[in-house]
């Protein structure tokens, strides 16, 4: 295909000598410059150079977020401070914020893996796109502007949020490209409809949805309510932001990771061993190029597993299907809110929002299951009745159902929150 860096079709061997080239720098200038890294090194009782092969990666040891806070702000910083170009940082609502750093080097590359993967995702220069992830600390908005920049699209900067000004700027403007959170873009989608808006007359052609985990009904719905290709990509602040894997138009099966940069691992989420590839588990990432904070064997806590390159030599990932770290657990079963989407779009009669509340009946764990009917719903009890069967006989828990007004469950211009935990306010 035109336009294709040349490392995204190489062979085999070819991408395994870049990347043991690179990791060995990468671990070299880890060791060097970060004492975190040499001080865990040596504890470990392994050194750079004893990187021989590829396989010699699951000697050296993890990298969890909390090391990250402990080094708060800057304290796995691998270059001077006058060398940083860029600071972008977590929200910190879940503990204490994590600053990522980012070299002039590092901010281009980004740049670079963003256009290859808006390539990969259907964009061509001359294309218009419109952003509407957040911008400023969060990696999104400028992590996708930067990258249709230097694949030569023009760019529309919307941001989240103000949801009628985004209908009327893709009304009026046209954009071949809607890149946005797919809960954002299922907003924007009912926004347009109650404006009497065709969402499939708008011009859209792709969309690049990302940031938090969805399925493939959600897929469907965005396809047929826009009439455009969505494809998956998938980052995240600590590895770069997004860009860090990207699913090709042309196949549409699982995002593509841009090996040449980050080199992936699954894990067991317990013990922390490797596991083969097609083996299902927690996603580590080994950053090869990074100058600011190269990160070893970072856990991502995402869950999914390796499979072979289709579209391209790199291997892709298959959809996250959750969070080892959201997991809920009720009444001794594990699940993810993925899995109660995928029953959510199977029904006809509801739309794609919902909300998963836990709370305690008594002494036992409960949960009821907020969704919204996409029209007026004649028979609510029986919808109610067969989605609590549904989740029953495929998930295994017992649910309460309750079908709300349309509009009354909560949107969001970025992130949807999909579960609250009221058990620990319980008496």
């Amino acid at each position: 295909m035109p336009g294709l860096d040349p490392i995204e079709t190489a062979s085999g061997d070819e991408l395994a000598a870049l990347q043991l080239a690179r990791l060995r720098r990468s671990l070299a200038h880890a060791y060097a410059h970060v004492p975190h890294y040499r001080a865990a090194f040596d504890a470990a009782g392994i050194h750079p150079d004893e990187l021989r092969d590829l396989s010699d990666l699951r000697r050296f040891p993890l990298t969890t977020k909390q090391h990250l806070r402990d080094a708060y702000p800057l304290g796995l910083l691998a270059v001077p401070r006058a060398q940083v170009q860029r600071l972008h940082a977590s929200s910190g609502t879940t503990g204490t914020a994590t600053v990522i750093a980012h070299t002039a080097h590092d901010v281009r590359i980004w740049s670079e893996l963003m256009a290859r993967s808006i390539h990969a995702a259907g964009g061509r220069p001359g294309m218009l796109v419109h952003v509407a992830y957040g911008y400023g600390l969060f990696t999104g908005g400028l992590g996708a502007h930067y990258g249709a920049e230097r694949l030569g699209c023009a760019v529309v900067p919307a941001s989240g949020g103000m949801t009628p000004r985004q209908v009327q700027l893709i009304r009026d403007l046209r954009p071949d490209i809607l890149m946005a959170t797919p809960s954002y873009a299922l907003v924007i989608l009912d926004e347009m409809r109650a404006q009497g808006i065709d969402p499939r007359a708008t011009g859209l052609r792709f969309g690049i949805f990302g940031a938090e985990p969805w399925t493939s009904g959600m897929r469907a719905e965005l396809e047929a309510g826009f009439a455009l290709d969505a494809t998956d990509i998938y980052g995240l602040s600590e590895m770069m932001g997004p860009g860090v894997a990207c699913e090709c138009v042309e196949s549409k099966d699982g995002p593509h990771i841009w090996e040449d940069h980050f080199y992936p691992e699954i894990i067991d989420p317990v013990s922390g061993l490797p596991l083969p590839d097609g083996s299902f588990g927690e996603l580590v990432f080994t950053t090869l190029s990074r100058e600011a904070m190269p990160l070893i064997r970072y856990r991502t806590r995402d869950l999914t597993r390796l499979l072979p390159g289709t579209a391209r030599t790199m291997r892709r990932m298959e959809r996250i299907t959750g969070r080892s770290d959201d997991m809920i657990v009720l009444r001794g079963v594990n699940l993810f809110p993925s899995q109660v989407e995928q029953l959510v779009l199977a029904d006809a009669r509801l739309a794609p929002q919902y909300l998963i509340e836990l709370h305690r009946r008594g002494r036992l764990d409960a949960m009821t299951l907020h969704v919204e009917p996409r029209d007026t719903l004649q028979d609510t009890a029986a919808c109610a009745a067969d989605l609590a069967h549904r989740i029953k006989a495929t998930i295994g828990i017992s649910v309460a159902i309750d079908i709300a007004d349309p509009g009354s469950i909560e949107r969001s211009g970025g992130k949807a929150r999909r579960v609250i935990d009221r058990r620990r306010e319980m008496p």
